[in-house]
Order: C-alpha cells, then sequence, then structure tokens
C-alpha cells in the first residue's frame, strides 16, 4: 500500500481532531486546581486541553494498557502454540482475547529540550469504561478474567477509578450513529421542525437534489411508485441510510406525494436508522402524525432534561462562573455537542494520537494494539493482512522495546527482555540512562519504586528504554553522537517490525505471557 493510499485511507477513518476545549469544558478548567494524571470523568474534560497540546508538542509518546484478562479459553502455553503460523496466532488473539476490557491506558509523552539536552515527559493515567450514555447507547459486554484481576488487586489497583468513574468512550460506527441522532434533534430542538420528524405535507416546493444523489433518491421514488400501486403491500422499508439521505427523502415525498402515506424514521436491533412508508388515508396520517408527534417532544424533554442536569452537575462542581454564556450555549445547539463530545470521551484522545501521525512506542505491544483498534475504533478485521494495513493507517509509525532490544545490536548485550529487567539493563555500560525531567504540574516517577502495572508508569519506563537504546545506536557514528531523535534514520529499521512474520510469532508468545 503506498503512503498515497495509506494517507487517504487515515482521512476517511479519523476525523480531524481540533486541539481545544467546549465552552463547558473550558468553563470547568477555569476552577481549581485540575490533576495532570487523569482517571476521572471530570478530570478528563477540565484536562483534555492539555492532553491535547502534550501530544502536539511531544516528539514521540509511549503507551500501555492494563486489561481485565488475556485468554478466555486457552492457556497460554496453548495460545502460544510454537507451531502456529502468524495468522492462526493473530485468529487465537482476535478469538480469545478481544472480549476483555483494556480498562486503564497510560500515555506518557517525551518532548526534547535541546537548550538543556533532556528530555521533559507529561504522564497520563486514563481509567476508561464503556457506561452507556444514554438508552440507545451500546450496552456493552465484557468478561474478566480471576487471575488477572487478583494480580492487578495485589498491585493497588483502584477499581473504583475504572468503574464508578471510568471515561466513557464510543467506536467509529457507534459515534456515526450517535452524531445523526443529535443532527435531528439539534433541528428540532431549534424549532425547525427536522423534516425526518414532520409530516410530508410541509412542502409544496420541488427540492433540489445533490448530483450525486439523484440516482439514489429516483430508486427510492420508484419503490414507492410500486407501494402505491401494489394492492396487496401496504408498508415499505427503506434500507437504512444517511441522515442527510433521509432529509433529502423527506423533502422529496413531501413535495411529490402531499397525501396518501405516512413517514417515519425507525432504528433497527444494531441502532441503524431506516425509513418506513405507509400507505394511510387521511384521517389514519394525521393520527399517526400526533402519536409520532407527541413521542418525539417526550424524547426531546427526556434529552433536555440530561443536558440540564449535567449542567447543573458541572455548576455545583465549578461555582456559578459556568453559567456565564449558557444561553448562548443552548440556543446555538452546543449543548449537543457538549453532549457528543462526552459521549465520544476518551476516544478523542486516541483520534489525536493517530492524526499526529508521530512514533508511539510500546512494550509487547501486540495486545495494546489490537485492543486500542478494537475498542477506539472498529472491530478487528477478519485476517492478519487487513489487521496490519489498518493498524498502519491508524498509527503509521510503532515501535517494540522488546522486539527492538531482541534485534542486533541489543541481542548479544541484553539478556531478559521483561520491562522491569530492560529498564535495569539500560542503566549499565555500554548504555548510558536519559537525562528526563517531568513537565511542571505533572507526576514525576521514581523509577527505584517500581510502580509496574500502572499503565502510566510503564508507558514512562518504556519510553526511558527506547531513548537508552536510541542513544547507544548513535555511539556507532563517526563521530558518535550522544543524542539520536525519534525521527532519526537510526531507528527506522525498527518501525512496525511487530507485523511482520518471526517478529508476529514472538509477540504473540510475550502477549499471552505478559
Amino acid at each position: 500500500m503506498t503512503q498515497a493510499h495509506v494517507t487517504a485511507r487515515r482521512r476517511a477513518l479519523f476525523p480531524e481532531v481540533t486541539p481545544a476545549v467546549s465552552a463547558a469544558a473550558a468553563c470547568a478548567a477555569g476552577s481549581g486546581t485540575s490533576r495532570p494524571v487523569l482517571g476521572f470523568s471530570a478530570d478528563f474534560k477540565s484536562n483534555l486541553h492539555k492532553v491535547y497540546q502534550a501530544i502536539e508538542e511531544a516528539d514521540f509518546f509511549a503507551i500501555d494498557g492494563e486489561f481485565s484478562g488475556i485468554s478466555d479459553g486457552p492457556s497460554v502455553t496453548a495460545l502460544t502454540n510454537g507451531f502456529d503460523t502468524p495468522e492462526e496466532r493473530y485468529q487465537k488473539l482476535k478469538k480469545h482475547s478481544m472480549d476483555f476490557l483494556l480498562f486503564q491506558f497510560g500515555l506518557c509523552t517525551f518532548k526534547y529540550d535541546y537548550t538543556d539536552s533532556k528530555y521533559i515527559t507529561k504522564s497520563f493515567n486514563f481509567y476508561v469504561f464503556p457506561k452507556p450514555f444514554n438508552r440507545s447507547s451500546p450496552d456493552v459486554k465484557f468478561v474478566c478474567q480471576s487471575s488477572s484481576i487478583d494480580f492487578l488487586a495485589s498491585q493497588g489497583f483502584d477499581f473504583n477509578k475504572v468503574f464508578r468513574n471510568g471515561i466513557p468512550y464510543l467506536n467509529q460506527e457507534e459515534e456515526r450513529q450517535l452524531r445523526e441522532q443529535y443532527d435531528e434533534k439539534r433541528l428540532q430542538s431549534n424549532g425547525a421542525g427536522a423534516l425526518s420528524y414532520t409530516s410530508p405535507n410541509t412542502s409544496k416546493c420541488p427540492v433540489t437534489i445533490p448530483e450525486d444523489q439523484k440516482k439514489f433518491i429516483d430508486q427510492v421514488v420508484e419503490k414507492i411508485e410500486d407501494l402505491l400501486q401494489s394492492e396487496e403491500n401496504k408498508n415499505l422499508d427503506l434500507e437504512p441510510c444517511t441522515g442527510f439521505q433521509r432529509k433529502l427523502i423527506y423533502q422529496t415525498l413531501s413535495w411529490k406525494y402531499p397525501k396518501g402515506i405516512h413517514v417515519e424514521t425507525l432504528e433497527t436491533e444494531k441502532k441503524e436508522r431506516y425509513i418506513v412508508i405507509s400507505k394511510v388515508d387521511e384521517e389514519e396520517r394525521k393520527r399517526r402524525e400526533q402519536q409520532k408527534h407527541a413521542k418525539e417532544q417526550a424524547q426531546l424533554l427526556v434529552f433536555l432534561k440530561q443536558s440540564l442536569d449535567d449542567m447543573i452537575r458541572q455548576i455545583r462542581m465549578h461555582g456559578h462562573n459556568c453559567i456565564v454564556g449558557t444561553s448562548h450555549w443552548l440556543s446555538s445547539g452546543e449543548w449537543i455537542r457538549e453532549e457528543l463530545n462526552d459521549a465520544v470521551g476518551f476516544s478523542r484522545v486516541i483520534h489525536a494520537i493517530a492524526n499526529s501521525g508521530k512514533l508511539v512506542i510500546g512494550h509487547n505491544m501486540l495486545l495494546d494494539v489490537m485492543h486500542t483498534v478494537h475498542q477506539f475504533y472498529c472491530p478487528l478485521p477478519s485476517d492478519l493482512n487487513e489487521f496490519k494495513e489498518m493498524t498502519t493507517c491508524v498509527f503509521p509509525r510503532l515501535l517494540d522495546t522488546k522486539l527492538m532490544a531482541s534485534t542486533q545490536p541489543f541481542k548479544d548485550i541484553i539478556n531478559n527482555t521483561s520491562l522491569a529487567e530492560l529498564e535495569k539493563r539500560l542503566k549499565e555500560t555500554p548504555f548510558n540512562p536519559p537525562k528526563v525531567e517531568s513537565a511542571e504540574g505533572f507526576p514525576s516517577y521514581d523509577t527505584a519504586s517500581e510502580q509496574l502495572h500502572e499503565a502510566g508508569y510503564d508507558a514512562y519506563i518504556t519510553g526511558l528504554c527506547f531513548i537508552s537504546m536510541a542513544n547507544y545506536l548513535g555511539s556507532f557514528l563517526s563521530p558518535p553522537k550522544i543524542h539520536v531523535s525519534a525521527r532519526s534514520k537510526l531507528i527506522e529499521p525498527f518501525y512496525n517490525k511487530w507485523s511482520q512474520s518471526t517478529e508476529l510469532n514472538s509477540l504473540c508468545y510475550a502477549a499471552a505471557s505478559r
């Protein structure tokens, strides 16, 4: 796949993320001191601008995840059968590991200060949980593995931060569906009477159909003509389509068929919205329109109440200053955008990382990458090659420090590549530990305390390991180079090696035994 294809697909898959905070979030950020290590929903909302800023200014990122389990069936030995092909190993992990939840995501950003020859770090811990945002939100099912939960508990993991206050998220398809629903509710709340909710009697003029939608609308009209001429059929269910297409359908039908039909938007079990057209007499049409209007008003009242309740919570939490600009916030439809952003939640961070195109570092990162794509982007594809292609679109540059340490010139001088032991070894000759400092207001980790299995700390240690190994490569240059940047040609041979056959075999074993 060419770089042009990768770029085009990434633009299609990931929306641009604006590094700014909405009105309500900015209001929240203006009151009190916020904690740089994010775990709670309120913290996330008020600190999101700090996350965006850290991503924008960083040279590279390190990530790590903590999961509710590793395998729902096979033992580690069975999951890592040495005779499996890379495709078979991918299928095993996809089948037996993806029903677990990634519920802590660690991110550490690294920026090199050329003046003082040191790295500045910003570490974040995100506790994430797929709490239902409203009645129509996905009700996610996931599994837990007792040994994994017991291990995390023994490490002091606070599960209340996940299940009580975890940051919500949506994948791309869930976000698309929710955005369509909100677009219709926004039109209705503004008093414009969203055409997807009103009677076809409202329009008296022909509608202008965009050129790329004419064939679609012509096919819909043809189906309706067949319905009206049929003596047997009373209803017509159209295929699910976009909100814009539904709007065009309503506008067209309101002009072309002022009487004799009733039009309504419904949802499938998968939350896909589609239009149902029924043949009715005038009396029945009016009755159905009244029922539909009453139902929509009730739904809108519930939606408004949820939004106002959230605003009241913000006022109680952050003071009366949050009232400033509230009338504009409500009248402009900003409240709907705010609700949507809250629902998308942590996925916005993943979008920002993906859109940056910068180097992403991990240790034993196959499961981290698989869960990140599966949970915050879309279900994993059926085969390994498509997974590689998709992952390259999302994260163009990945580097696994475990594989890097297992490759020449490190292979012969590093005996143990577990994260804790690797970090210790890289403090010894011939390596030099990097000079690192936490940014003001961010946590300063003490590596002597070994806070392993806190995702933010593991990400921090992973970044340190990468810097030490990268700088070691500089010693082979003439003259030797003390600092090797994340954009150096010396690093390129280690990019995306996790996706090649031999490396995938190694990573599958490492992921299952982490």
